[in-house]
């Protein structure tokens, strides 16, 4: 693997180190930067995985797949620990994490907790028996998202829109949405959506709302 075609696709993911760009294999490419062991590619990775996963391009499987010796598997899931517990850091909330970090053992999750702390403290993170910067890590993802505010602004817009069609699947019935929907754009309902609305609707959108168990929920989730 040449360093030179590594850095193009990078880029092309998002992490724009050279400028160049091209069609390119996203599983293979986040592969390839868990095996070069670059730490500026690593500092990277977040932000590749990011682009990669809200584009659709990203399987953990598949990449896994690229890796052939153990310690690159363990490298890559240990990456993508550090990105997730990045992302906590920046409040930013994927949906595709969630089952990310289900599979996790306890021991791993303990280290998404302990890349946190490291994250808000400004420590080095041990990434693999490599030191990163914590500083260095926010500063590059955040730098070249400031670089790119469409992406971002992208990037979020699509994250949010997901994450409450998801969200709203989960409460709601199909037609349940659908009335919701209509009803926050204030759209017009007919007679019986109205009072379909009032009738079943309304009563989980008043349950959603209840502060006491939004507090609740939220210390369930902590």
């Amino acid at each position: 693997m040449e360093n030179s075609n590594l850095l193009k696709r990078v880029n092309a993911l998002g992490f724009p180190l050279l400028g160049a760009e091209e069609s390119l294999n996203a599983n293979q490419t986040l592969a390839d930067m868990v095996k070069s062991g670059d730490l500026r590619l690593w500092e990277g990775f977040p932000l590749v995985l990011a682009s990669s996963a809200e584009r659709g391009l990203f399987s953990y499987d598949k990449a896994s797949s690229y890796l052939k010796r153990p310690c690159d598997k363990s490298s890559l899931v240990l990456l993508m620990i550090m990105s997730l517990s990045l992302y906590k850091f920046f409040n930013l909330k994927f949906v595709w994490t969630a089952d990310f970090y289900k599979s996790l053992k306890d021991n791993k999750k303990e280290d998404l907790v302990r890349y946190l702390s490291n994250l808000k403290n400004d420590a080095d993170l041990n990434v693999a028996k490599r030191k990163m910067s914590a500083q260095r890590i926010k500063t590059v993802f955040k730098n070249y998202f400031n670089k790119q505010p469409d992406n971002l602004n992208e990037m979020l817009a699509v994250r949010d829109e997901v994450s409450l069609e998801y969200s709203l699947s989960q409460v709601f019935s199909p037609k349940q949405k659908e009335l919701f929907l209509k009803k926050l754009k204030r759209d017009k309902l007919t007679k019986t959506e109205r009072e379909y609305f009032s009738r079943v609707v309304k009563k989980k959108v008043l349950a959603l709302a209840n502060q006491e168990l939004n507090s609740l929920s939220r210390r369930l989730l902590e």
